[in-house]
């Protein structure tokens, strides 16, 4: 049998007392709590110096017991986990395509803020991923595929039919002239 290495030695030891089940998940729903509550101030806020500043204990005190209701519910840490790990899958994958993009661009910079539409539909495909993520996570997407499994080709045919006119409709009617600029407006 092969010997352990002493790396993984320590991620199962990690494992055993709970870091990826407790400590990880409950800082990470503590930091995100307390980041939204401090740029919101929806606890209140108070006047130091003149200057307005969130109640940093308050939003704290929210925070942390927030981060322990996550914790103490089983079911909520195995679905951070589970759309954590998918989601820095869907990360990589994106960096990856843009490594393979970049190849294209030879030595010179690589940016997609030469293609607005590139960039919307890429932010768009990512959204989608991270719906179909979360409802994989929360195991709603084997519900909503099930709907789908009984259609015969006649259904699938017909969908697809309706979204092609649809784009096709949504295309012939839209507004292709160019708008025009704020300058040439007030001429």
């Amino acid at each position: 049998m092969a010997e352990e290495s002493t790396f993984r030695g320590v991620i199962v030891f990690l494992d055993k007392i709970g870091v990826y089940d407790v400590i990880l998940p409950f800082l990470l729903v503590f930091t995100i709590v307390f980041a939204i509550l401090e740029k919101t101030k929806i606890l209140g806020s108070e006047k130091i110096d003149g200057k307005e500043h969130p109640k940093k204990n308050i939003n704290a005190m929210v925070a942390f017991v927030i981060a322990f209701l996550v914790i103490a519910s089983t079911q909520l840490v195995a679905v951070i986990n589970q759309v954590m790990a998918n989601v820095i899958l869907l990360l990589i994958l994106g960096v990856s395509f843009l490594l393979l993009v970049g190849v294209f661009f030879g030595d010179k910079e690589f940016t997609l803020e030469q293609f607005p539409t590139w960039i919307r539909f890429l932010m768009i495909l990512m959204f989608i991923g991270i719906v179909v993520i979360f409802l994989n996570a929360l195991d709603w997407l084997k519900y909503i595929l099930s709907l789908f499994i009984h259609w015969n080709a006649t259904w699938a045919a017909s969908i697809i039919f309706l979204i092609v006119i649809g784009i096709f409709l949504w295309y012939v009617i839209a507004d292709h002239t160019p708008k025009k600029s704020g300058k040439e407006e007030k001429k």
